[in-house]
């Protein structure tokens, strides 16, 4: 894990070293082991290092092959091993362990095409001298960011916005941007920032910068496909198959020459991540496997009872942090600093603790159970979206299930259903939110993206996972998750969104996910071999909440901070008044915030 970052001139002129170096310097954070920075006429790299493989010298970067080929990459190849046999036995020869010299011998090798061979998780720029182009890719999911700025005179990319930053003059507000993340809390559904002139390469997609022709070129590589020979397996056959699959993305996620670690909040992802990867570092490394886990001072949102239980059972090094008031005000301003856009939940702050906790015990890898939800239908909504596939008569049956199991009466999941498949409604409760807002800003919320969301909810499950998993939900979580990981000089690697895991499950009858009312069944039937009853047949989800009542400043400071934001003045009509909406409050709170910190303007 590490920072990129890189500058072509468009007008041809040569690219100084200390331009890289300032970009570099605003990367340190995510790679304190090192710094490199290749320059040539027009075209400059740079390169902060997060040591994880082959901990030498010879791992640093910008890094070679022959006098052709330069990278700069941020990531892991977590199939480097088995790569290097297939390029080794077609006479590829190599001189050190790491994965970013297999990765430019694929590239040497495939070409473009060299991103199909990988399962990991990347954002690399390669400077291919024979070809007379810089190829850029991101992962499948998008687990690592790639952000970058084009105009006439220059084209810059980098992992952060602070990094480009350092070479743009203004500061202009996305209004568009800003206006859908009020509205649905929508911030990386598609390739916009906040910032007006700034980018990101999606997930699944690739960019090539043609020097010759001096233009870009983006395309995707990766969409989500469900194998048609898993559809029709047996109950047994599929957790079966989930066990084994999972088990190899937890034993590739390992690969490390560094401690690895993982986040324990006690629910059933992080548990079950646990219970697997620390049979195997402990089997491998001799070591007690080391976990993190978030303590709140709410006791309804607290879950070390359930935490204590995994780490006992699995014999964990188990480290828990409860931050208190003073600790949720100090970290206030550089959260939102160090994430660079607003974001819609506070719960981010939990997940902060969580990456200092593990900086502070030296651990430089965390596994994490980013994607279990939205593959194996953990949320509520997932109910929603099935009861609208069954037939009548299974209804009462369904309805009498998920409340035994899940809590939610049969009015809820009614008002579940129609909510989240209904445009209409959603709308109408948006435009409510946003009462008071100026109607040429109304004009600028994407209810087409209501809209979209709406038929993949009526439709059905693949068509909202689909979107989900590529374009809403994780998008979003795996940018908080790396900005806050790397804060801290941390990479987290994500056993449930390998793809060869995620493509398995989507492939899998819907009715291995949620049986009797139980959610997440293939994940449970898994854990019974492996964890107690109370762990696997827990019926709450809890998750990471922040106590947003505790910690947040009184109201009156609030809305003094959000009537005193240039930004939120210019989009209402007059004073924004407090509201019951606490979370929507926030938002509008960390807007103000932001353009605080960045100095943004309209």
């Amino acid at each position: 894990m590490c920072g990129i970052a890189g500058i072509i001139n468009r007008k041809g002129q040569a690219i100084k070293h200390s331009l890289i170096k300032q970009m570099t310097d605003a990367l340190v954070h995510r790679g304190p082991d090192g710094e490199g920075i290749f320059t040539e006429n027009n075209i400059g790299l740079g390169h902060r290092r997060l040591s994880i493989l082959d901990i030498s010298e010879s791992g640093s970067q910008p890094m070679f092959r022959g006098e052709n080929l330069a990278i700069v990459f941020n990531g892991e190849i977590y199939n480097y091993i088995e790569i290097r046999e297939v390029l080794h036995g077609l006479g590829y020869s190599f001189h050190t362990g790491t994965d970013t010299e297999v990765l430019l011998a694929a590239y040497e090798h495939w070409g473009e095409a060299c991103v199909h061979q990988f399962n990991g998780m990347w954002a690399f720029a390669i400077y291919d001298r024979t070809q007379n182009k810089i190829f850029c890719s991101r992962d499948r999911f998008g687990i690592k960011p790639f952000y970058f700025f084009i105009n006439e005179d220059q084209f810059i990319f980098a992992s952060e916005i602070k990094a480009i930053l350092k070479h743009i003059e203004t500061r202009k507000t996305n209004i568009t941007r800003l206006m859908s993340f009020l509205a649905y809390n929508m911030s990386d559904n598609t390739d916009e920032t906040f910032f007006a002139d700034i980018r990101q390469l999606r997930g699944g997609h690739s960019l090539t910068f043609d020097l010759l022709q001096n233009r870009i070129e983006i395309h995707r590589f990766y969409d989500l496909k469900r194998n048609n020979e898993f559809s029709s397996v047996s109950l047994p056959d599929a957790i079966e198959l989930f066990e084994k699959e999972f088990a190899r993305s937890i034993d590739w996620r390992l690969r490390s020459d560094v401690k690895v670690g993982t986040c324990l909040s006690g629910g059933l992802d992080s548990s079950y991540i646990a219970a697997i990867a620390s049979k195997q570092y402990t089997k491998e490394s001799g070591e007690k496997f080391t976990a993190i886990t978030a303590g709140s001072l709410d006791a309804e949102s607290d879950e070390t009872q359930y935490a204590r239980i995994v780490a006992e059972h699995c014999h964990l090094d188990w480290h828990i942090t409860t931050p208190d008031l003073h600790a949720f005000e100090t970290a206030l301003l550089p959260v939102i600093q160090h994430h660079e856009e607003p974001f819609g939940s506070p719960s981010i702050f939990m997940q902060h603790f969580v990456m200092k906790l593990a900086h502070e015990t030296g651990v430089k890898v965390l596994l994490d159970g980013q994607g279990s939800d939205e593959i194996l239908l953990g949320y509520p909504r997932y109910i929603a979206t099935q009861f609208g596939d069954l037939n009548w008569f299974k209804l009462p049956a369904f309805i009498a299930k998920c409340k035994n199991q899940y809590g939610i009466s049969a009015s809820e999941v009614l008002k579940n259903h129609f909510y989240f498949s209904n445009a209409t409604v959603r709308s109408r409760r948006i435009r409510h939110r946003l009462q008071g807002v100026k109607e040429k800003y109304l004009a600028a919320v994407d209810f087409g993206t209501v809209k979209q969301m709406a038929r993949a909810a009526s439709k059905d499950l693949f068509a909202l996972q689909h979107m989900e998993i590529l374009q809403t939900q994780i998008p979003q979580l795996l940018k908080w998750e790396d900005k806050n990981s790397m804060a801290h000089s941390i990479e987290t690697r994500l056993p449930f969104l390998d793809y060869k895991v995620v493509e398995l499950v989507l492939s899998l009858s819907n009715n291995f996910k949620i049986v009797d009312g139980w959610s997440k069944y293939l994940l449970r039937k898994n854990m019974e071999k492996v964890l107690p009853d109370e762990i696997t047949w827990r019926k709450k989800k809890i998750g990471f909440v922040s106590p947003i009542n505790f910690w947040l400043p009184q109201r009156d400071q609030i809305y003094r901070t959000i009537n005193n934001s240039s930004l939120l003045r210019h989009l209402y009509k007059g004073e924004i008044n407090q509201t019951d909406d606490r979370i929507f409050e926030w938002r509008l709170y960390n807007i103000a915030l932001w353009e605080k910190c960045y100095n943004m303007q309209l």
